[in-house]
């Protein structure tokens, strides 16, 4: 008969621990957290130091049930929750539920990797559980629930029922909402670049960048603003032309060895990143396929192991173990070149749990390859992508050699009215850790220059004057959303992808191209709060919360008095905000659409319910329809009806917009909006559609006969360069909006201003 009860928080990590304990315990799921704070009320006494109220999540009496029938039976108990302050919670509510006056035989223990040593070891050496780790956890909890359940209302009756506001989530929302009005408010600013084909006595010929001109830099990079030299084509042609016929000499040679040291093995938030960026995984997914690594995944006869060490951690630290083995497996791999004299020392950033440890495979006879048909394709990448990382952590440092040529025009000193060209390149010397895990930015290695000598006389063969435009800020992608709450100090890492999903799920902000944009509803909210709740919404603020529960867990500051010092300040907001804020209603938006009964124009109104279509001649004509409806019609100038001659309405679907006669039931003629465009294939329309999954694309009207299709929206003007077609495409990326020619041979591009 077991003697110990380990009580763990997941089934799958329950069953990795029994394979490793066998017999002598019985190990036990509470499936999360067994307590938490009412749904339905406050739960929080504001008027007798915070104290909150916990009670049984529900559905989770049959666990309790089960649990207390255990640690009846067991001479010693074992909490195993993981190991951060959300677990330490669980373990303190699950001890209050199973004491029964076995407080001496309730230990706390943790288990940062699921292996047999740690296991083993961490049972040896088990500890009480943390009540500063508890009290952080719970002013957490008090803190969000007293903003959450406050805030909430008053959206309700401000803005729209059932809206949400959360502490940290509406910080988030703020760093998206700011972002996007940076992008609007940007102003683009149009500016040249002059590439020179250079030939010396020894090929290949290799391009060079005007760097000076006149004595002035052609792009001279400033805090307030970048100053740039040529504006226009006129001055790129201008200068291109002063540069023509000129004789030019190599006058510099600098070759530099560079040393580029191995990246730090991945925490939390660099996981979260990298999956993003290699992998297309969101914060979300990359966390629940950690988790499952970490837990255990079923090896095939070999049973349930835990692949990888605790996932949620700010430190780099790796145990020295780990360090050897991956010593001895790069040395095997590698050579003993790739082996540095000393493992490589990473700094965790300020307030890092040093205790943890990075985020490294557990095992080292299990390379991804051994372990890739036991396990999902998604958790084979992101385990390799973890391996990689951390082996190439322990990795020598590569080293490139960074060469420049700088170039002047016979003329003289740049200065006097001469020019500067300069070209520069990096050639790997020894590769190091980019064996297995490249950093390198794109375009900064491999760029071959021939074997020239300081002095020599150097051919100008071509000139390429090219035109940019400055860019705005780009939106956030997961990435580099996660790397900014990391930055500013908002969340923790056991909290990123909660952020990123909660925003998300309560539609303040939506994806476009894999990036986050604002929705409506988010700015509205978001202008509230930042307005009425200003230290509530700031992000120095919340980064300084963060800080203060920080010192509860470390001991250095008392839960309520953290509790009472933001709370006194939010609650005068709080009711001023009740007594003095109206209805929030944005202004209305123009549209293309005319009203049927009377032939104004309409408008999108913000509604109690979101946006809406309405006239503008309100109140003289009260005409309103959904905007996302089938029902919502607004004329169509100019289109009429094949079949009977009525006026065509638009109207929008589940796949977007379309024509639909006026005289619907009677006549159920439809067809899709023309772009104007005839087709190249067969002559038919153009006309935009939408898949099944919502993303709009562009087609035949003769679709699916004609097998015409595209994703790119197309536009009617002909290819300048060509001539050949008789439309182009419009495409968005990252740099900005272009247009170019469908026609694969022509090199036409520009970008929409």
């Amino acid at each position: 008969m077991a003697s110990s009860l380990l009580i763990v928080e997941s089934p799958a990590k329950a069953h990795t621990l029994n394979k490793i304990l066998g017999k002598d315990f019985v190990v036990k799921a509470s499936v999360g957290h067994v307590k938490d704070l009412p749904a339905k009320e406050l739960g929080v006494d504001v008027e007798h130091g915070f104290a909150p109220k916990y009670v049984t999540i529900p559905g989770k009496e049959k666990i309790i049930r089960e649990l207390k029938a255990a640690s009846k039976k067991a001479e010693k108990i074992y909490l195993a929750p993981d190991p951060d302050r959300e677990g330490e919670a669980i373990a303190f509510h699950i001890a209050n539920v199973i004491k029964d006056g076995k407080q001496d035989q309730i230990f706390r223990v943790g288990f940062h990797e699921i292996t047999e040593r740690a296991v083993k070891e961490a049972l040896k050496n088990p500890g009480r559980i943390d009540m500063n780790k508890v009290d952080a956890q719970q002013a957490r909890r008090v803190l969000d629930r007293l903003v959450g359940y406050n805030l909430s209302p008053l959206l309700w009756r401000k803005v729209r029922k059932g809206l949400s506001a959360g502490r940290v989530q509406s910080v988030a929302v703020r760093l998206v909402v700011e972002r996007e009005k940076e992008i609007q408010a940007f102003q683009k600013e149009e500016y040249w670049t002059i590439d020179g084909l250079f030939a010396g006595a020894v090929p290949p010929e290799f391009l060079a960048r005007l760097h000076e001109l006149g004595g002035k830099l052609v792009i001279e990079r400033r805090p307030e603003k970048d100053f740039f030299l040529l504006h226009t084509e006129e001055d790129a042609e201008k200068a291109a032309s002063s540069l023509q016929g000129g004789e030019y000499v190599l006058s510099k040679i600098e070759k530099k060895l560079r040393k580029r040291s191995a990246p730090a093995p991945f925490i939390t938030s660099t996981l979260q990143q990298d999956a993003f960026n290699k992998l297309g995984f969101t914060a979300k997914k990359t966390m629940m396929l950690a988790q499952q690594l970490y837990e255990g995944v079923e090896l095939g006869s070999e049973g349930s192991a835990g692949l990888i060490t605790y996932m949620r951690t700010d430190s780099v630290h790796v145990a020295t173990e780990a360090e050897q083995w991956a010593r001895k497996l790069i040395k095997q791999e590698f050579g003993p070149e790739y082996v540095p004299e000393k493992p490589p020392r990473f700094k965790s950033k300020k307030g890092a749990q040093e205790a943890h440890e990075a985020i490294r495979p557990t095992y080292p006879d299990k390379d991804p390859k051994v372990v890739k048909s036991f396990i999902g394709k998604d958790q084979y990448r992101l385990y390799k992508l973890i391996w990689q990382r951390f082996l190439a952590s322990q990795m020598s440092p590569a080293e490139y050699e960074n060469t420049t040529f700088t170039i002047n025009s016979r003329s003289g000193d740049p200065r006097r009215g001469g020019a500067e060209f300069r070209a520069t390149g990096s050639i790997i010397k020894f590769p190091g850790f980019t064996r297995l895990y490249n950093e390198m930015e794109e375009g900064e290695e491999g760029r071959i220059f021939p074997d020239l000598k300081e002095g020599e006389a150097l051919k100008l063969s071509g000139l390429k004057p090219e035109q940019h435009f400055t860019q705005p800020p780009p939106r956030y992608s997961e990435a580099s959303l996660v790397k900014a709450l990391e930055e500013k100090g908002i969340g923790r890492p056991s909290t990123y992808a909660t952020i990123l999903s909660t925003i998300q799920d309560r539609k303040y902000v939506e994806k476009e191209s894999g990036r986050f944009k604002p929705s409506d509803l988010g700015v509205i909210v978001n202008d509230l709060l930042v307005e009425r709740f200003p230290d509530l919404l700031d992000v120095s603020f919340t980064a300084r919360m963060e800080e203060e529960l920080d010192s509860i867990e470390n001991g250095e500051m008392e839960w309520t008095k953290v509790i009472s010092d933001f709370y006194g300040p939010f609650n005068e907001e709080l009711e001023e905000a009740r007594q003095t804020v109206g209805k929030v209603r944005p202004e209305d938006v123009p549209t293309e659409f005319k009203c049927e009964k009377c032939g104004l124009p309409m408008v999108k109104r913000w509604g109690r319910n979101g946006w809406f279509l309405a006239c503008s001649g309100y109140p003289e004509c009260r005409n309103t329809c959904p905007i996302d409806e089938p029902e919502c019609q607004t004329m169509a100038e100019g289109e009429f009806c094949p079949k009977c001659g009525s006026p065509m309405v638009l109207k929008s679907g589940r796949f977007g917009r379309f024509l639909a006669c006026s005289k619907y039931p009677e006549c159920k003629t439809t067809k899709p909006i023309s772009l104007g465009i005839k087709c190249p294939l067969d002559g038919g329309d153009i006309v935009e559609r939408r898949s099944k999954k919502g993303k709009l694309f562009y087609s035949c009207s003769n679709y699916p006969k004609c097998k015409f299709a595209s994703w790119y929206k197309p536009v009617n003007r002909p290819c300048p360069l060509c001539g050949q077609s008789d439309y182009l495409l419009e495409k968005t990326t990252k740099e900005g909006t272009f247009i170019f020619c469908p026609r694969k041979e022509c090199t036409f591009k520009e970008e929409v201003m």
